[in-house]
């Protein structure tokens, strides 16, 4: 099949056949309660956790029967992704599985624990371009030159329908719901599980969640066809597709309510309040619909559920997005404070920041400068805080005491 085949024949009754498939090999994914996003919401919110899925994502349920479908012929020649890493390793699975030989177009700087993931699955890796659009168009190269066949990420009927066995799962697992929000990049996550659900329940919302800074569904739905971004800057490469699918599209008119989108502090705040309340991993991009839900609580009707799309996180940008999630929840204060230069100066602040509940990470000290008097001198100080409110007080306080504060 093609990408051009129309939306319709991806239907609910190839969705099934598709679930019975994939018994076996795509785990059906816990849905988890989230008590702290209910009470932000007014009403049940739910996870579903396919971070917790083979390979850490939902990308095996339609690489594996995208794969399965191949001939004889087709196998006996090979398979060629591109991907940021999650499709790279459900291809890589999939191929293992069925004895298909596979090769993967990575972007230059894709994270290291996929891509060790996706060599662990054997597959062979190529390092091209910055970008996943830039991948896609070598490794469609590569399949013209050797006849390897082309398995896209997301454009192609058996992808679609595969990703919609989550949407199956999210209506058997809470039949009640009223809102999905779904992560989304090239559209076949969202694609399947919107057919899967409105099939069954068309009055159930389906919102896709797109990072802002790599956000092509926006402006392509508004031009009424798929739009190329010109550039695209997020930290949510799972996410991070600069056009969405023909397939893909088409079938996001058809069945999607609503595409919004997320900015990177939303996501790395989503990311930091699944690990501490929900004590779940997440990569950037599998934090999408939390952090919707999180900038908007009360705007979408519950039962809400939102998926949690993939884990697959390197520990290096797992920290660095741990700090940003900190700042970005004001658990950070950056502020300067003009003390006396005089023995005593620096000691009495570091008392009243530690009775204040202050912890001071970092400082420095600023001699040089006009706005400073003879015996001033400006320190420089980074603190951890419990929150924006306790930031506010900290700052307060030490204004109440004359401090001279520089924000």
């Amino acid at each position: 099949m093609t990408p051009e085949v129309a939306v319709a024949e991806v239907g609910l009754a190839d969705i099934q056949e598709a679930a019975r498939l994939l018994e076996g090999v795509a785990i059906r994914t816990p849905m988890e309660g989230a008590r702290w996003l209910s009470a932000l919401a007014g009403g049940p919110v739910r996870l579903k956790c396919e971070n917790l899925q083979r390979t850490g994502s939902f990308k095996p349920r339609g690489a594996y029967l995208r794969l399965s479908r191949l001939d004889e012929s087709e196998r006996a020649a090979g398979v060629v992704a591109a991907s940021a890493g999650n499709h790279a390793q459900g291809v890589a699975l999939s191929a293992q599985l069925l004895g298909i030989t596979a090769t993967v177009f990575m972007p230059e700087g894709a994270p290291i624990p996929k891509v060790n993931a996706t060599r662990g699955y054997g597959a062979d890796i190529v390092f091209h371009g910055q970008y996943l659009d830039q991948a896609i168009v070598a490794a469609k190269q590569y399949a013209a030159d050797t006849g390897a066949v082309f398995i896209s990420p997301f454009d192609h009927v058996d992808v679609v329908t595969g990703q919609g066995t989550c949407g199956l799962e999210i209506l058997e697992q809470t039949p009640e719901v009223e809102t999905v929000l779904v992560p989304t990049g090239g559209g076949g996550l969202l694609a399947g599980i919107a057919i899967a659900v409105k099939s069954q329940r068309p009055g159930v919302r389906v919102v896709g969640v797109q990072a802002e800074g790599a956000a092509a569904f926006p402006p392509s739905l508004a031009s009424g066809a798929p739009v190329q971004l010109e550039s695209m800057r997020t930290m949510a490469d799972g996410i991070a597709v600069g056009r969405p699918g023909d397939l893909t599209f088409r079938a996001v008119q058809e069945y999607v309510d609503e595409v919004v989108t997320v900015s990177e502090d939303s996501l790395a705040k989503a990311l930091l309040a699944l690990m501490e309340r929900a004590k779940q991993v997440v990569e950037p991009a599998g934090a999408a619909a939390v952090a919707a839900l999180m900038d908007q609580p009360t705007a979408y009707a519950t039962p809400a559920v939102a998926v949690l799309s993939g884990g697959n996180i390197d520990p290096l940008l797992l920290g660095k997005v741990i700090r940003h999630g900190l700042a970005a929840a004001g658990r950070y204060l950056y502020i300067g404070v003009v003390i006396s230069d005089l023995p005593g100066g620096l000691a009495g602040l570091l008392t009243e920041l530690s009775d204040l509940g202050a912890s001071v990470i970092d400082l420095t000290h600023e001699r040089i400068s006009p706005t400073l008097g003879l015996h001033e001198v400006e320190v420089a100080l980074q603190l951890e805080t419990r929150g924006s409110t306790h930031s506010a007080q900290v700052v307060g306080r030490l204004r109440e005491l004359g401090y001279r504060i520089v924000e």
